[in-house]
Order: structure tokens, then sequence, then C-alpha cells
């Protein structure tokens, strides 16, 4: 049975299908037998930073093997708020991996909904939690992909890659702060923008916005797209968007009336403009 999640067409299968299947983690074996140590196809793994949080120590270093094996920059967190802080101090990475319970503290979905509020970062569960329904609910309201353990960390490599290909790279380098030219400065983690040396706060939505334009600077973003994943789980149109559009412009442009950032690709979408 299909449904749309997050903006993408999956089917029931698709996602309940791999849960099924258990492997052995035989990292080194696996990654070779699979070349996916040096698989490379025109993707630059070492340009992409991944967070991985997950309370189990043994399997925070499982993970971080595989992937930096594979050529990703890898952080760690044994928690929700430590991932949190990581965020704050170095910016957001370009994909986490999440586990859902944690025995102390925010569990991994309060986790996504702290990052979600104000960014798209592309997330996937990683977690024991083995019920169709979570599953479902999951990749409807945070998650790009779910893996159930014990996986296969060459399959957790290939998925990786693959939510980060259709994604795409982020157009500017994300850390704390990050630089988009002398005048503009955007601080993802704390909702707020440098604009001429001036600080401006930003709303949770305006940030969120604000990621998606900058992540696809240059490209034209449709309006469709921004609205699923703006609200993924409401029914919304395009004068809601056209309002926080507005808001933004009025914060980081000098005149928001002749938009030197975001610019408006009548009847398609909106550009951030790459300078």
């Amino acid at each position: 049975m299909g449904k749309t999640v997050r903006g993408v067409a999956v089917t029931t299968d698709a996602i309940l299908g791999p849960r099924h299947t258990r492997f052995p983690l035989t990292l080194q074996a696996s990654l070779e037998k699979r070349g996916l140590a040096g698989m490379t196809s025109g993707f630059d793994a070492s340009t992409y930073r991944i967070l991985a949080l997950d309370d189990n120590f043994s399997m925070l270093r499982l993970v971080s093997t595989a992937l930096q094996k594979s050529g990703f920059q890898v952080s760690t967190a044994s928690s929700a708020e430590e991932g949190l802080d990581l965020v704050r101090r170095h910016g957001l990475p370009h994909l986490a991996l999440v586990d859902i319970h944690m025995p102390y503290g925010m569990n991994g979905f309060e986790f996504c909904e702290s990052i979600l509020n104000y960014s798209d970062l592309p997330i996937i569960m990683l977690t024991a939690v083995d019920e169709d329904e979570t599953i479902i609910q999951t990749i409807d309201q945070y998650a790009e992909d779910y893996i159930t353990k014990p996986f296969n960390p060459g399959e957790l490599v290939a998925r990786v890659r693959r939510v980060l290909r259709r994604i795409g790279d982020f157009a500017y380098t994300l850390s704390a702060e990050t630089v988009v030219d002398n005048r503009l400065t955007v601080s993802f983690p704390f909702q707020r923008i440098t604009v001429d040396g001036i600080e401006v706060a930003l709303t949770p939505t305006e940030t969120k916005l604000l990621y998606i334009l900058m992540r696809n600077a240059g490209q034209t973003v449709t309006t469709d797209f921004i609205l699923r994943r703006l609200w993924p789980m409401e029914t919304v149109y395009e004068d809601r968007l056209r309002v926080y559009v507005h808001r933004l412009r009025r914060k980081i442009e000098s005149r928001p009336e002749q938009p030197r950032y975001i610019l408006s690709q009548r009847g398609v979408g909106y550009t951030f403009a790459r300078n």
C-alpha cells in the first residue's frame, strides 16, 4: 500500500521490508565485499559531516568506524542533550543518525523535534524499535529513512549516501556561524542572522525556510517542495509561504522590494542567489 511521507512517495513494503532481514555485524568484511569503502561515483563523502546519536558506546564506535572508512566526517553523542550542544558549538551536520530510546533526558524523537523546529536536517533513525506503527509515524514526521538494529554496516553507509545524494550538499560551509558574504552571516542553531554587523533574531519557521533555500543556493526550489518541508503534517497553501518570505526578506535584505538574496521565480518557487 502506498503513501507519501515527508514529500517522498514510498510503499509500506519498502519501509518494512528491510527490517525482517538480519545481518551479522562483520564490519570490515562487509565494507570490502560490497566495495563501499572505496566507492565514490562522483560522491565526495569527505565533504559531509554526520552526527551519530546513541547511548550505546559500542554502537557509536561501530557506526563511526563504518562511516569514517567510507570517508565521512563523524561526530558522536551519547545523549540528545550532548547532540544539541555539539550542534550549538559546531553548527548543524549534513545528516544525523538518531536512536529513539535514551536512558536519561530527552529521547530521540524530542531531539528530532528540536532540530527540525528550525532546520530541515536529514535524519535517519537507527534503533531497535521494530514496530510498524512507529516506523511509519517516524518517517512521516521526522526521518528520511529508518534502520533497525542489528544492521549491516555496509547497508547503513549505502542508505546514508542515498539520502545525501537525494538531498544534496549544503551550498555553504555549515558551522556555528555560516558566512554568506561580507554582509550576511547566519547562525542556524541560535536562529539569528547578522546583517551589516547587527544581530537580528529569526523565528523557527523563518530559520527553517532560510535553511532550505540556502541549502539549494543558486537553484530554484519549488513552492510545493518548500511547503511540504516546512509543514509536513499540514495542508497549507502558497499564500502562507509568501507571508514568511516577505518577513524574511525584511530582515535580511537592505531593499526588500528589490531583493538580492531571496529571488522569486514566478509560478515555480524561490532561489537563494549565491554571489
